[in-house]
């Protein structure tokens, strides 16, 4: 039986809007994240999805509620300490890359394993066998505008891949690409969840990915529906 990897318990989130209205996005979420698995979060536009994941990730912290990494409250960690923890253990997939232009493809996957104080040598040498993995070492040269958007996508994986992080987290990761770019990066998820054990957390519109899950949560105004 998988371990629970992450938990929340009555996670709350509000916004003040333009008009110094409160919003609550998020009203009382509590789920639970197995080890080894890939857990789809799915919803409609508005629904909460990407509010609650930026949440999971410490990238930002709820109005209410707990977070548990391995029963470890995240949100008594410092700021300091918390982006330290993002920096081991989460990996982050967005639906626009978020690549640096300025940099070749395997640089942009060994600079998240250099800010960890990890040796240049040593960094570009894993950033070379994390983009053979995803099939993208004949384009590692190449800076993110030479790519296409699937291309640039593999990339952003294998850029998440980097400091090994026990969860990824993808938000869209085929929302912006073609039916076949989409299929290559769920094939690449169910490869990476196969072969390396890594937890997956993806939010996403895609109802094909829908396929690859262990479990799904759906998400509506701001709950959790079922699971």
């Amino acid at each position: 039986m998988s371990n629970v990897i992450l938990k929340t318990e009555n996670l709350v989130k509000t916004f003040t809007n333009t008009k110094d209205i409160k919003l609550e996005i998020l009203k009382s979420i509590s789920l639970e994240i197995l080890e080894g698995e890939i857990t789809l979060i799915v919803g409609a536009s508005g629904a909460g999805k990407s509010t609650l994941l930026h949440l999971l990730g410490g990238l930002d912290r709820p109005d209410e509620g707990q977070i548990y990494f391995n029963h470890e409250n995240i949100l008594a960690f410092s700021e300091d300490k918390m982006a330290k923890f993002r920096n081991k253990n989460i990996g982050f997939v967005f639906q626009f890359h978020h690549l640096l232009p300025e940099f070749t493809a395997v640089e942009n996957v060994a600079i998240p394993q250099m800010i960890m104080g990890t040796s240049h040598e040593y960094s570009l040498k894993r950033a070379n066998e994390l983009l053979n993995e995803v099939g993208m070492i004949e384009r590692k040269h190449h800076k993110p505008a030479e790519l296409s958007g699937g291309e640039q996508q593999r990339v952003a994986v294998a850029r998440a891949l980097a400091n090994d992080p026990a969860i990824i987290l993808a938000d869209e990761p085929t929302g912006n690409l073609d039916s076949a770019n989409s299929q290559i990066i769920s094939d690449l998820i169910v490869h990476l969840n196969s072969n390396f054990k890594k937890t997956f957390v993806v939010v996403t519109h895609n109802k094909e990915m829908l396929g690859i899950a262990n479990q799904v949560y759906e998400m509506k105004d701001g709950k959790v529906l079922n699971k």
